[in-house]
């Protein structure tokens, strides 16, 4: 029988990512951790067992947000050298991102600069979602800055935190209030050379042609009359 993706996340990814937190902060308490995820996940679905782990981290950890991403920053290894491996090299670290989903608002600065790394090894396109919606104008002038970045992952991570429907994550519209600025992001990003993060520019058009035709139509008609470089 073929393993689902949500058994991935059982006791012994908990072992593991306890285990790689002890590393480096060695009062974590793993036992506790394995425990609590053991007892956590039964008869649940992937994203409710995303919680359980979460729950978990920051139960084990304590509840101070900052000083747990500054112990979290020193297990996320190296970057990824592909363009692929988020979901399976980087799939332990979907917990983690998780927790900042739910915990990012807590400190913005903090979490934003773990979200940069983050999706470098594993994806930051949820976690950044609560930020977007907290602080659009902040979080849209940084996603800007990520779509110049160097590295192809924090480029897709820039064209994908704007969609307006994110699958796994709540429908957000804060593109169309910052229009402006999701438009030198996708223009930014519509000939990357790299075809991951052109499927991605082409992700957000397909989900504003749905939403809002017009505003679709006025990027696409802007870059065929070369308005938008």
């Amino acid at each position: 029988m073929t393993k689902k993706f949500k058994d991935y996340f059982d006791g012994k990814t908990a072992r593991l990512l306890g285990a790689k937190i002890a590393s480096v902060a060695p009062s974590f308490a793993v036992e506790e951790f394995v425990s609590l995820i053991k007892q956590g996940i039964k008869g649940k679905e992937f994203l409710e067992r995303q919680d359980v782990f979460a729950s978990a981290l920051g139960e084990v950890m304590g509840s101070n947000y900052s000083k747990n991403l500054k112990v979290l920053t020193k297990i996320l290894g190296p970057e990824l050298s592909t363009e692929t491996g988020m979901f399976t090299h980087g799939y332990w670290l979907w917990p983690i991102g998780r927790y900042v989903e739910i915990n990012g608002t807590k400190d913005f600065e903090v979490s934003i600069v773990f979200i940069y790394e983050l999706t470098k090894r594993f994806t930051g396109e949820f976690a950044i979602r609560p930020l977007l919606e907290m602080k659009p104008k902040a979080t849209m002038k940084i996603i800007l800055k990520w779509s110049r970045d160097e590295n192809v992952h924090v480029r897709r991570l820039a064209a994908e935190s704007a969609r307006i429907h994110l699958p796994w994550a709540k429908k957000s519209i804060v593109c169309l209030d910052e229009f402006a600025t999701y438009k030198k992001i996708l223009t930014n990003l519509k000939s990357d050379k790299s075809k991951f993060v052109q499927k991605s520019v082409g992700n957000n058009l397909n989900d504003l042609y749905r939403f809002n035709k017009d505003k679709a139509e006025e990027i696409i008609k802007e870059w065929e009359m070369g308005k938008l470089h």
